[in-house]
């Protein structure tokens, strides 16, 4: 069963990535990847942004868990991972899905965001406009496919 469609965020983004190992092994290699330092904003830059949630809960990867910037709002292993946080300037979520293929699996990573006012819109001339946003999601991507191949 795969979450809705968020009624309330429009649409930013979409990017995939094919890897050459089953869900099995990409589940583990994309928590590990979100649980990691490269992964969420510091504590420090959250509290700047008064980011919710400000800090990790620093437990497993489930439904409730929290990482800087994010709550963990649905977890079904091997198949979805739904983040969702907001601060000052916007309210987002990043909706990372697994979908397994002949040759391995495709994880995708859709972005819904929504700016609010006009801090909000140079925030996203800032993140998105600049492509810092795509930069952070491939690499995201690339992160998980080179830990799931053992690379």
């Amino acid at each position: 069963m795969t979450a809705p469609e968020p009624d309330d965020l429009p649409f930013v983004d979409e990017h995939r990535m094919p890897v050459a190992a089953p869900p099995a092994v990409v589940w583990p290699a994309l928590t590990r990847q979100v649980t990691g330092p490269r992964f969420a904003a510091s504590e420090t830059f959250a509290r700047l942004l008064a980011a919710e949630p400000a800090r990790s809960s620093r437990t497993p990867v489930v439904t409730g868990a929290t990482l800087v910037g994010f709550r963990v709002a649905d977890a079904q292993a091997e198949r979805l991972l739904r983040l969702t946080g907001r601060h000052r300037f916007s309210r987002y979520e990043l909706r990372l899905a697994l979908a397994e293929v002949d040759d391995g699996t495709v994880v995708s990573a859709r972005t819904y965001a929504a700016f609010h006012g006009l801090h909000g819109a140079a925030y996203r001339m800032l993140v998105i406009g600049s492509g810092a946003h795509v930069i952070a999601v491939r690499r995201l991507l690339h992160a998980v496919r080179k830990d799931s191949e053992g690379r």
